[in-house]
């Protein structure tokens, strides 16, 4: 049974629509209205506020947590700063991806880690024999993300510095505030980072202080047009983004029941977060290195419907073309040519309404994978399926240049 958030006494006022599911155990609002869309264009034109407290979230601290850390890291967790962060993932033996997430280096021997699945028994197994302290602080800290062009404004009017300027908080940094007026107890941790692929800030506070930051964001926010968002625009906005998600456009190695499910970080398109020389060895390390000696099977690339070819087969029934308002996830067939064999599949697939382009998250044959490349994806049309053209691209798809800046 799922359980409240410490923002529940807010987000269930808000959300009217009653539209809920369950994320890692907790209440999470799909969409406050019916629709999404008013929380979609927060995001892209204003600020979106979303509870995203169901993350995991883990404190690494002791002589030995870098250790451990780059132990268990694909990328070199050595090379981090303190109040910096980084995106990475982590791999079995076979350097097949267990999950994606962050790691932050609060200090000296201190780091927090935050995963979207249970992390707590990878990380203390492979901490034998470590001077090392691992605590599951998921339930002490909530969080939310503050995303959108508005996002600064909104930030600096709530939130008073203690070690440095928030306005000037630079990409994957973090910075510590506290919520104006309040004292030091109301201390949270600001972070430069999100899932929408716009400028944004997550921020973390205990979990008692919860409703004070909700309220303090949206007093400060009431002027610029900050909105609660919900599951179902934060998905649009990471598909615009070229984010995958663990569950949809990859599984967990652990999770997997065949191998053909498993994927390694170079067909996730997670290449640049792995680090293979000058370093301590890593899990999957040896795997990852000969699969780059010999390539991969397999590439994580974004498509483009043609929207001609897409109208044109509904106007074969008499209908207007028709998009889904959110996300599909199910898995969509992609072929080499119309009548030709299938060389990948579209992990998520959705119209964007800032781009007006039909878009999907793809996994293709990485010979098929080339930027250009023509390809034809299956469509159903009044309970008949049809193979219509799409362009292979890189991701993101929306990149502004407002999220680095």
């Amino acid at each position: 049974m799922p359980v409240p958030s410490p923002f529940h006494p807010r987000t269930s006022a808000l959300c009217s629509s009653l539209f809920w599911k369950e994320w890692a155990g907790y209440h999470a609002v799909k969409s406050y209205d019916t629709c999404h869309e008013r929380e979609y264009y927060a995001f892209r034109h204003a600020a979106g506020l979303i509870d995203v407290t169901p993350l995991y979230k883990y404190d690494v601290r002791g002589a030995d947590a870098l250790t451990l850390l780059n132990r268990v890291m694909a990328k070199n967790v050595a090379k981090l700063k303190t109040r910096q962060v980084t995106y990475c993932c982590w791999c079995d033996d076979a350097g097949r991806v267990m999950d994606d997430g962050t790691v932050w280096k609060l200090g000296k021997n201190r780091y927090r880690v935050t995963a979207a699945e249970p992390t707590y028994f990878w990380l203390v197994e492979n901490a034998r024999g470590l001077d090392v302290t691992i605590a599951d602080v998921t339930d002490q800290i909530a969080a939310v993300a503050l995303q959108g062009p508005r996002a600064r404004d909104i930030l600096v009017g709530a939130i008073d510095p203690v070690d440095r300027r928030l306005d000037t908080l630079k990409f994957f940094r973090l910075a510590r505030g506290t919520l104006r007026g309040g004292e030091g107890q109301r201390e949270l941790i600001v972070t430069r980072t999100g899932y929408t692929g716009d400028l944004g800030y997550e921020l973390w506070i205990d979990r008692a202080h919860a409703l004070e930051l909700w309220d303090a964001l949206f007093e400060a926010g009431r002027p610029h047009g900050i909105w609660p968002a919900g599951l179902d625009a934060l998905d649009l906005t990471r598909v615009e983004a070229g984010f995958i998600m663990n569950g949809v456009d990859y599984f967990s190695a652990h999770h997997c029941l065949i191998e053909g499910r498993k994927s390694t970080p170079y067909e996730l398109n997670l290449g640049w977060t792995v680090n293979l020389e000058d370093r301590a060895p890593f899990i999957g390390q040896a795997a990852l290195r000969r699969e780059r000696e010999r390539g991969s099977a397999w590439a994580t690339m974004g498509l483009v419907y043609d929207w001609d070819a897409y109208e044109e087969v509904h106007a074969r029934y008499g209908l207007p073309p028709q998009v889904p308002s959110g996300v599909n996830r199910a898995g969509v067939p992609i072929y080499l040519g119309p009548r030709q064999r299938q060389v990948g599949y579209a992990t998520s697939t959705a119209w964007s309404p800032l781009l007006k382009q039909y878009l999907a998250l793809a996994t293709l044959e990485a010979r098929h994978a080339a930027e250009g490349q023509r390809l034809f994806v299956e469509i159903t049309v009044e309970y008949h399926r049809h193979r219509i053209p799409a362009t292979v691209v890189k991701t993101p798809f929306f990149n502004p240049a407002r999220k680095r800046a």
